[in-house]
């Protein structure tokens, strides 16, 4: 029943995803922000949907069981970003509609007149978020294979996931996404309101019930205690998260905020949306549920589908289970969009539009094999470049950051050097030094470390041009 359900909700996604298109697309504008025209409605399911993924939706479940409130670095993360953007959206749109911005890469030549550093930043978005897509489509699988146990459901619903997934990004664009995206916040709040109360209620008799026995049975889940998930970590993974997305690091938040119709609605959701982001606490509440009824040393990720089998009808599960595949499946759509639109842009560079629009679209379909591929083949392959995701997009804030002011005030060269830099510091830490900074989040030192380095580089290319000045009138 619960595989049944399963398929039915993947075939639905993939068909509001084909009726998300009005009319034929055009061309690449269309296709990547929906020509510039969604209103405010749209939008918040858009946006405010990009924070509930599949690794949201089972990991905030999955970290509160293995950290206990260690999970709530998620919740102040998002609010303080969405400050930072209620006060940048303005500012960006405007230069994105006027210069015809669809990526990240687009802004980044585009402000440091560098075609060298729009490719590069391209370049990094890609490999850091090739990884993220490739663990949607893993998740998919693993739902499944968690709450029917068999392999071959699992991977049979990750083949027909990313083929359905990628038709519809193909047919409609961003518009598909956003169609899917109201049917999956919609069904996915529905499964968390049922859980909230099932869960707590069939185990501990309420989620009072829930705290009182951990503050018996593990108190210590209720401080944020030394270890992996310490203070430090607490802090500094609030940090990086909170800049990466205040300042629009991961490539596929750019298509999402292009395609709003003016910036009013930009800011009118960027001031509701963190009351939105409190929904993070249900998956969490579910999590501390599982302390005190799933065995030590379990996979943290299995937990909320654990509970829901031995807590509610099949009928029931089988519903939490489709709302787990659409957060898999519609991320992992705008994912596709956002790498895609950075090849066919920024990478590989052709004048012809229609061939542009071709490359793209080759993009779309390689993109999704190849994670197809590697989840269903080697799903731990790209497992360690997660790690990166973050701690090596959030490199990009210092450059998205000055190219944001009116006046760049920096040429690209410390740019350079300091993007270069940052992103050593966070592969040597993240795969050859891993104890040299304790529990401090990577990306924070490779951040400072950026910004060092873009400094210096600043006084350097100045006393050279200085330098420069005064031999010329010296001559």
């Amino acid at each position: 029943m619960i595989l049944a359900f399963t398929l039915v909700g993947i075939v639905l996604i993939g068909v509001l995803g084909f009726v998300g298109r009005r009319k034929p697309v055009a061309d690449l504008s269309e296709w990547t922000v929906g020509g510039r025209r969604f209103g405010a409605l749209t939008m918040w399911f858009l946006q405010a949907g990009e924070v509930f993924t599949t690794f949201t939706f089972l990991g905030m479940a999955g970290l509160a069981f293995s950290g206990g409130v260690a999970a709530m670095y998620a919740l102040p993360y998002v609010p303080i970003a969405y400050v930072v953007l209620f006060f940048l959206a303005k500012r960006l749109w405007t230069m994105g509609k006027d210069r015809g911005y669809l990526t990240q890469g687009d802004f980044l030549e585009d402000r440091y007149s560098s075609r060298t550093l729009g490719t590069l930043s391209a370049v990094l978005g890609v490999i850091f978020v090739l990884p993220y897509l490739q663990l949607q489509i893993t998740g998919l699988g693993l739902i499944v294979r968690l709450v029917t146990g068999d392999t071959a459901s699992g991977t049979l619903s990750m083949v027909a996931g990313s083929v359905l997934v990628v038709a519809f990004v193909l047919w409609a664009g961003l518009r598909g996404v956003a169609a899917t995206s109201y049917f999956k916040d919609g069904i996915m709040l529905v499964a968390l309101v049922v859980l909230i109360v099932a869960v707590p209620t069939h185990f501990a008799g309420g989620i009072p019930a829930v705290f009182h026995k951990i503050e018996q049975l593990h108190p210590e889940k209720l401080i944020v205690h030394s270890g992996a998930n310490d203070h430090v970590w607490f802090v500094t993974s609030m940090l990086v998260s909170a800049i990466g997305v205040g300042l629009m690091t991961l490539p596929h938040s750019w298509p999402a905020l292009m395609s709003a119709r003016d910036p009013k609605v930009l800011r009118r959701n960027y001031a509701w949306m963190p009351v939105y982001e409190l929904c993070l606490l249900l998956p969490m509440v579910i999590g501390f549920a599982a302390i005190i009824v799933v065995p030590k040393g379990s996979d943290p990720n299995g937990v909320l589908l654990t509970l829901s089998k031995d807590a509610l009808p099949g009928w029931v599960t089988g519903i939490v289970v489709v709302a787990a595949t659409a957060t898999a499946m519609v991320p992992a759509a705008g994912i596709l969009i956002g790498i895609s639109s950075l090849v066919a842009r920024n990478i590989v560079r052709v004048r012809s539009g229609r061939r542009q629009f071709w490359i793209n679209h080759g993009t779309v379909v390689l993109a999704s094999t190849l994670a197809l591929v590697l989840g269903i083949f080697r799903p731990d392959l790209l497992a360690n470049l997660l790690l990166l995701t973050y701690s090596g997009s959030v490199q990009l804030a210092p450059a998205n950051l000055l190219g944001f002011l009116r006046r760049v005030p920096v040429g690209k060269g410390p740019v350079f050097a300091g993007l270069i830099a940052g992103e050593l510091v966070v592969i040597w830490l993240t795969f050859v030094d891993t104890h040299l900074v304790g529990t401090v989040n990577v990306g924070l030192v490779g951040l400072g470390v950026n910004v060092a380095v873009l400094a210096v580089a600043v006084v350097v290319e100045r006393l050279l041009a200085g330098r420069a000045v005064v031999s010329e009138e010296a001559a």
